[in-house]
């Protein structure tokens, strides 16, 4: 019986035979451990896309559509050597704003989870540690819960855990998590983050890919310690290099992204940084290929 891995990836290669190519590739000597974790996502998906009259291959088709956007940010970025968007404002009315572009964009980063290595490294390293990190807490906040992927994993394996609070700026992402993850134990805030309540700190708090979506970035790391309580954690993830259509803020390289955190208060307790192709350092340097960066990290 084929998977729903399978299923996806052989719509992929029917479709675009040359990016299934590079995939394959990429996936390469992961073993099922990989596939276990990608099918039990990918299934509660695609009961999502079931629930709503959906198929796979609409979920296929945003992807490929999101891969096309990719590439045409890539091309401008390595032209112009910046981002395509400055302004936060800019892309909430062009991106965030827009229900179709943000519809196939969601859905297509929800594959973009398993199918792209580095994507799959975080959420490893993710599950690997946050029994370690969030031992002993009550309260759990996800800023920019996405497609719903940490959500549903912390929700798995945080059985201590009373409160599961997830913000985000978009209904359309609201919507995906909160259909994907499909549990009562969650709470859902369409908020901006900088509007959320200070009068109530966290345990453990998680923000995956959000510091590069704003303007200073630092002010949203800030405001993360005022949220996170005096021994709390927090699991950040942010991208080097890496254009996308609602991308604002450029990381150069991992040592920013340090310096930031230490200026707004916070000490790297441990840290993973993935290339998101099979090149060394000095190449991904070179020529700016996105490098992923993950850091579980503490006040000082």
């Amino acid at each position: 019986m084929s998977t729903i891995l399978k299923v996806i990836l052989d719509k992929i290669k029917a479709k675009n035979p040359k990016h299934y190519e590079k995939l394959v590739a990429h996936l390469e000597g992961y073993n099922d451990a990989y596939e276990n974790l990608a099918n039990s996502f990918f299934n509660k998906y695609n009961e999502y896309l079931e629930r709503n009259q959906k198929s796979i291959d609409f979920g296929v088709d945003c992807y490929l559509h999101m891969i096309e956007d990719m590439l045409e940010e890539r091309f401008k970025f390595i032209r112009e050597g910046k981002y395509s968007n400055s302004s936060f404002d800019d892309v909430e009315k062009r991106i965030y704003g827009n229900t179709e572009i943000m519809t196939y964009h969601m859905h297509g980063l929800v594959f973009a989870q398993f199918l792209w290595f580095d994507q799959y490294e975080r959420i490893l390293f993710f599950i690997e540690n946050i029994n370690k990190y969030a031992k002993g807490g009550k309260k759990y906040l996800e800023i920019g819960g996405g497609h719903g992927l940490y959500m549903n994993e912390a929700v798995n394996l945080l059985t201590d855990i009373e409160k599961f609070d997830l913000v985000d700026i978009s209904q359309s992402s609201l919507d995906l998590a909160e259909g994907i993850i499909n549990t009562t134990k969650v709470n859902y805030f369409l908020k901006n983050i900088f509007d959320f309540r200070e009068s109530e700190t966290y345990d453990f708090i998680t923000m995956g890919e959000v510091l590069e979506h704003v303007e200073e970035p630092l002010n949203l790391l800030n405001k993360i310690n005022q949220l996170l309580n005096k021994h709390g954690v927090c699991y950040i993830t942010t991208p080097i290099n890496a254009p996308m259509i609602d991308h604002i803020y450029l990381f150069h390289n991992e040592t920013e992204i340090r310096d930031m955190l230490n200026q707004a208060g916070f000490e790297i307790i441990e840290e993973r940084i993935v290339i998101s192709e099979k090149i060394t350092e000095k190449q991904a340097a070179k020529f700016k290929v996105p490098v992923m960066y993950a850091a579980f990290i503490k006040k000082q």
